[in-house]
């Protein structure tokens, strides 16, 4: 029972988090400046609870690049893209992270990839289509946000393949270099596209840390405690309550509304994330057993 509630508290933490993200953005703190602030207090504090946790990262150096990269990226282009787009739009691209696992798990990991494999990719990726439809689709490019969302289920697929090849390290070091990732990405932002340091209130700053310590780190930890603890297909389906979070959120507080295209084209989505899970995890038994 622990396990399913940790899950569920991740869950509900990651479909709601858009409500204090636009709201530190609304006192000022603008994107990349309290991503950056909250996960530097998450590190902060887990440093200091567990210590450095960084042995053996240059075993595989190119592998811990590739997962700093990815892990950085999936959070911070995620954390963005709530800011930019609809929030139920962003999480069911953000959902078509299960595709690209399957095809990077077949690049990466030489993991076959069935005949069921292609229909859900084809099920999923006509599901982003249907979603993205408009007269002009051919001419005119997509919306910065469903950009951010959809590079953003791509870099987290990435960092769970690069999380499975980097076997010897463990959890700890793992989370410390996906945070990292995340204030190196943050850096860059700033860095690159110059974006001033934000002139906002003290208290302002101490809840994107309260955000990072309480919203963040806990619900990465309730996460590892989850999956470690859950079969695989489980705790999948678990995570899917994220969406129904963000829905229902989205929809009392922001007035956020789905059309019946955007309906349709996420229950494909989902629908072909569930194909991967499931047949994956059979997959799995087959080859055990």
């Amino acid at each position: 029972m622990k396990p399913v509630l940790a899950l569920l508290f991740a869950a509900a933490f990651w479909g709601f988090v858009w409500f204090p993200v636009r709201g530190l953005d609304e006192a000022g703190l603008t994107g990349v400046w309290q991503v950056g602030a909250s996960y530097a207090a998450a590190l902060l504090v887990l440093v200091l609870v567990r210590g450095l946790c960084l042995q053996g990262s240059f075993r595989q150096p190119l592998d811990v690049f590739w997962l700093v990269i990815a892990s950085g990226w999936a959070n911070v282009a995620f954390l963005l893209a709530v800011l930019q787009d609809e929030v139920v739009r962003v999480l069911i691209f953000f959902y078509l992270s299960p595709l690209w696992t399957v095809i990077l798990g077949r690049w990466l990991l030489n993991e076959p990839i069935r005949g069921v494999t292609g229909w859900m990719l084809l099920l999923g990726l006509g599901g982003a289509v249907t979603m993205m439809w408009h007269e002009d689709m051919l001419y005119v490019p997509i919306g910065d946000g469903d950009l951010l969302a959809l590079s953003a289920g791509f870099a987290f697929a990435l960092t769970n393949v690069m999380t499975r090849r980097l076997e010897h390290l463990g959890t700890s070091a793992k989370t410390q270099l996906a945070w990292i990732g995340v204030l190196f990405i943050c850096a860059l932002f700033i860095l690159i596209g110059q974006v001033p340091m934000p002139a906002v209130a003290p208290s302002t700053w101490a809840g994107a840390a309260t955000l990072g310590i309480a919203g963040f780190m806990f619900s990465t930890l309730a996460v590892v405690y989850a999956v470690s603890r859950l079969p695989v297909q489980r705790s999948s389906v678990i995570m899917l309550f994220e969406i129904v979070v963000g829905a229902l959120s989205a929809w009392l507080l922001a007035g956020e509304l789905v059309d019946q295209r955007e309906w349709l084209g996420g229950t494909m989505i989902v629908l072909a994330g569930l194909i991967a899970v499931f047949f994956g995890q059979a997959e799995k038994e087959r080859q055990h057993a």
